[in-house]
């Protein structure tokens, strides 16, 4: 009996260890100074005319090809289709200030984490709903397309599958830069075995958990909340799938299709797959990386150019049952 207070004991003191600590960093990342500076090209873009085309190309040269004709972008600003891209992005987005706060949060955790990361110059565009390439970042200067964030029920994503649609909303635009800048710090894995490809996401999002700690978790997995509760209820059947298939050291390319990559669900070939969210296998990558992290005293850095092997392995990961 008294072993068992005294071990009580101690769980709460590493508890409250653990939360003291924790307080520690999200105040020491608020006091981390960081501006940024946003230039609403789709904003000038909509009100230019084609005597100002040569000032608008002289302020964004990155934006516009030597290749292109001027009469090319004089034709854009009077397509009607650009013309009610402008309108409804303008309607989503009068201004951006909330955006503004929520990206400087973003970054102060960026500088904390990885501070020789430069904060970018961010311009905002009103493009052609192109969803694989919401945000581009190129070198100091981070593309955004605001048109990719007009709410999963607007007419311009009304081809869109649902599972894609469900992230073209503001809610989900910290996450998209966040992924950008994770996937610029972690180097390419090389190998083909699943459970390289899941421990190279998994970093990934480790990563955004930690840039995006200000947010509700499920936004770093691009999941809801519930997608994120049934991944964590079901995380041992979902291990115990993987092994009992024999599945961490295939190279089968087809498993990426199923547990990685963009989609409706993940695809067990069971009567559960349309309950389950989709890109389960970077959940497990980033379960694997969680508890690597938490037994092993290392740099964010160090971790980040480890083999998939040594982290799995060093990582005891066991999911409860």
């Amino acid at each position: 009996m008294y072993s068992k207070y005294r071990l009580c004991c101690l769980i709460l003191m590493l508890f409250f260890s653990a939360c003291q600590k924790e307080d520690q960093v999200a105040q020491e990342i608020a006091a981390i100074p960081v501006e940024i500076e946003i230039n609403r090209f789709d904003q000038e873009f909509a009100s230019a005319t084609p005597s100002n085309l040569i000032q608008l190309k002289n302020n964004y040269p990155m934006l516009f090809s030597e290749e292109v004709p001027n009469e090319a972008y004089i034709e854009k600003m009077k397509d009607t289709l650009q013309a009610e891209i402008n309108t409804e992005v303008s309607k989503a987005f009068p201004s951006f200030e909330n955006e503004q706060a929520e990206l400087e949060k973003l970054f102060q955790h960026l500088k904390y984490y990885f501070p020789q990361i430069p904060t970018p110059k961010i311009i905002t565009l009103a493009e052609e709903v192109d969803y694989r390439n919401k945000v581009i970042l190129n070198e100091d200067i981070l593309l955004v397309s605001l048109d990719n964030y007009l709410g999963e029920e607007h007419h311009f994503y009304e081809g869109f599958a649902s599972y894609l649609a469900r992230l073209q909303t503001p809610d989900y635009l910290i996450s998209d830069v966040a992924q950008v800048y994770a996937e610029k710090l972690v180097p390419r894995s090389t190998s083909r075995k699943f459970l390289s490809t899941m421990v190279h996401h998994g970093k990934i999002l480790y990563i955004k958990s930690l840039l995006q700690r200000f947010q509700e978790p499920h936004f770093a997995f691009d999941y809801t909340t519930a997608e994120l509760d049934w991944a964590y209820a079901n995380e041992a059947q979902i291990w115990k799938y993987f092994v009992e298939k024999s599945l961490l050291y295939s190279s089968d390319q087809k498993l990426k299709e199923r547990f990685i990559n963009i989609g409706p669900y993940s695809k067990f070939y069971l009567e559960l797959d349309n309950e389950s969210p989709p890109r389960l296998g970077q959940f497990i990558g980033y379960r694997i990386v969680e508890a690597f992290m938490d037994k092993n005293e290392i740099s964010l850095e160090e971790m980040l150019t480890l083999e998939a092997e040594e982290i799995y392995n060093k990582s005891n990961y066991k999911p409860r049952k």
